[in-house]
């Protein structure tokens, strides 16, 4: 390891990290400007009315509000032919039970969502030991629509196009979407992240950062996202 490495005394040391500190402070600096211009991205109206399959029965789209003004929906990677969820969603969902408490003090709901039927859903939440909201959007084109899923011949012949620029190599893809509702009901889609670029990979409480709406405080940092639980073993071979 020492020979991959430089290795100085240190007061040498202390000098190449004040030194990296000032570029730190720097895209720290950066990023104010960049989350600003993020939250005045321009709105679309959401026209259709997708309907969710819960524990609860149907849900539409602006019932996941549960009577807040914003909602971040997590597209959870888990098509109808797998018997768990992806691995790598599954890591950053352990995190998600101490999320929406801080999401619900923001004016924020969270729910996530994936193209697997209910049962297999339910089954793996159980086995996983979540109580985060989680619906089931097969009979919809909700992660269609929002550029989670791609139809086979898309993948196939290389036109499905995932994080506006890129082949989603798969059917099914990972990413977070964020909404807001007016006084009067109507949803708005505010923003869409997906693969490296999802806060998820950070923390969920971090999606906050993307909210349409000013934070009601400067505080609340992220806890710390534990090591992957030995839990998020498929049952099957996927990846």
């Amino acid at each position: 390891m020492t020979a991959e490495h430089k290795v100085v005394s240190h007061d040498e040391w202390i000098e190449a990290r004040k030194a990296f500190l000032v570029r730190e402070k720097e895209f720290a600096r950066r990023r104010e400007p960049l989350a600003r211009d993020l939250r005045d991205l321009p709105w679309e109206a959401v026209t259709k009315e997708y309907v969710f399959d819960g524990p609860a029965g149907k849900r539409t789209l602006r019932d996941l509000f549960e009577g807040r003004g914003q909602l971040v929906v997590y597209h959870f990677m888990f098509p109808p032919e797998w018997d768990a969820g992806c691995p790598h969603c599954s890591f950053w969902a352990d995190s998600f039970d101490s999320s929406p408490v801080h999401l619900r003090a923001r004016d924020v709901s969270f729910a996530a969502v994936s193209r697997a039927p209910l049962a297999k859903v339910s089954a793996y939440k159980e086995r996983m030991g979540w109580s985060f909201p989680w619906y089931s959007a097969g009979e919809t084109p909700f992660n269609y629509d929002f550029g989670v899923s791609f139809p086979a011949a898309a993948v196939a012949d290389g036109t499905a196009v995932y994080n506006y620029v890129s082949e989603p190599g798969l059917e099914d893809r990972e990413g977070i979407s964020a909404f807001v509702q007016d006084g009067q009901g109507q949803v708005f889609h505010t923003y869409s992240t997906y693969a490296r670029h999802r806060p998820g990979q950070q923390h969920l409480p971090a999606a906050g950062s993307h909210r349409p709406r000013p934070r009601r405080t400067s505080r609340g940092q992220s806890p710390v996202l534990g090591p992957p639980s030995r839990r998020v073993r498929p049952l099957t071979g996927q990846s």
